[in-house]
């Protein structure tokens, strides 16, 4: 009997042991396979915005592009659209596109959110695709895409106007 249960145990132990062995791996391996690469160029994508236009990151070559994942439940995304929204004003005729992508939200709550900030600059859903490219997690998260389609900086986190500012000066062609 006594064996038996030092058999149970044992086997127990190793398929845990397994487990906690693969979890670790996983996760390290995830975190090693970043999608995106500083100084590499950015991962295209088409999505539509809520106005009905398509919009492909490609299109925006010769520009700096301000890509900011968000979504109208986080708060800290809610706190830094309209500062988003002022510098967009201040450097969308310097060069400088802003796409905002809503993570997997219904595009009444999203259209309703757009309202209710005046945002005026391009708002898309994505349904999955271009987050799984660009590795997103946690929210809100910002990349910084130079004129020659390169991702020049990522930014996890609130950003407050000053930052918005800086960041869209380093991007401006």
């Amino acid at each position: 009997m006594k064996k038996k249960r030092l058999v149970t145990r044992t086997i127990i132990l190793a398929v845990l042991a397994l487990a906690v062995g693969y979890t670790l791996y996983a996760n390290l391996n995830k975190e090693s396979n970043k999608k995106i690469v500083i100084g590499k160029p950015a991962p295209d994508f088409v999505l539509v915005d809520m106005e009905g236009n398509k919009h492909r990151l490609s299109d925006y070559k010769g520009q700096g592009v301000f890509i900011n994942f968000w979504a109208t439940w986080c708060k800290p995304c809610e706190r830094e659209m309209p500062y988003i929204e002022n510098q967009y004003q201040q450097f969308k005729d310097q060069g400088v596109q802003v796409l905002a992508i809503d993570s997997s939200e219904s595009e009444l709550v999203v259209n309703k959110f757009v309202a209710r900030h005046g945002l005026n600059f391009p708002v898309m859903i994505d349904r999955g695709e271009v987050q799984a490219a660009y590795g997103i997690n946690p929210l809100p998260i910002t990349f910084l895409v130079d004129k020659e389609g390169i991702v020049v900086k990522s930014h996890t986190g609130e950003l407050d106007e000053d930052t918005v500012r800086e960041f869209m000066e380093q991007i401006k062609p």
